[in-house]
């Protein structure tokens, strides 16, 4: 299982996802930006940050 926590890239939210791969990690984590932070594109910058910060477990 891999897991992220969105606190690793926006400081102060506690929002963290679990899930076998990084498309699922993506699936959770994209919603969960858009309604909580008002992100509405996920530019390939956001998403190496994103991958840089899901961890193996």
């Amino acid at each position: 299982m891999k897991p992220f926590a969105w606190g690793d890239v926006i400081p102060g939210c506690d929002a963290a996802f679990t899930a076998p791969d990084e498309e699922g990690i993506f699936a959770q984590a994209v919603p969960h930006g858009a309604a909580a932070h008002g992100i509405d594109e996920v530019t390939p910058e956001l998403a190496a940050t994103v991958r840089a910060h899901i961890h193996e477990s």
